[in-house]
């Protein structure tokens, strides 16, 4: 469990060094970058060997959330893809990313009921949750995109289609396969 907990802390420490330590961040400048993504990729390697490793200690079972879940999943993909799309909706949220990592954070849990899975999932939906208060206390709102198209709604849609699918083809074949059998 240790692990998994030294993944999370890293993932918050790289994530948010740029808020914690803003002069060191602006002193390295793109050696900084560099940095965050070595760190990233680290906490992430971590997390998994982490989450492998540690012992499931059941806390709660929901046997009707699999398909809540996969409902979820499809939203999380959606706003994941939002903040970077030409979809009239991107002007609606100011934190889609961050607002997808949540709802990626509270589908899993709904499925996974055990401690591993709270300390990954909860504290990664946690860290989300706080990046989007300190995103707020340090910039000011930017003002709405407002260039969205049609033709941007169906480009989103049908990415975040291919990537869902994407990613059940990865759930099935690493397992745990995320359609009940």
């Amino acid at each position: 469990m240790t692990w998994l907990v030294l993944g999370v802390a890293l993932w918050w420490a790289t994530h948010s060094f740029k808020r914690w330590l803003p002069e060191l961040r602006a002193e390295l400048g793109d050696k900084a970058k560099a940095l965050v993504a070595v760190g990233v990729l680290v906490s992430v390697v971590v997390m998994v060997i982490g989450y492998r490793a540690a012992e499931a200690t059941e806390l709660w079972y929901f046997p009707w959330a699999v398909h809540l879940n996969n409902l979820l999943m499809v939203v999380a993909v959606v706003l994941f893809g939002l903040g970077n799309s030409k979809s009239r909706l991107r002007g609606k949220l100011r934190h889609p990313a961050q607002t997808g990592l949540i709802v990626w954070a509270v589908a899993h849990l709904l499925v996974n009921g055990d401690l591993p899975s709270l300390i990954l999932f909860g504290g990664l939906g946690l860290w989300s949750a706080m990046a989007m208060v300190m995103i707020n206390r340090a910039e000011p709102a930017p003002e709405p995109f407002s260039e969205g198209t049609v033709q941007g709604d169906i480009r989103l849609a049908v990415i975040s289609v291919v990537i869902f699918a994407v990613i059940v083809a990865l759930h099935i074949w690493l397992g745990p396969s995320p359609f009940p059998g």
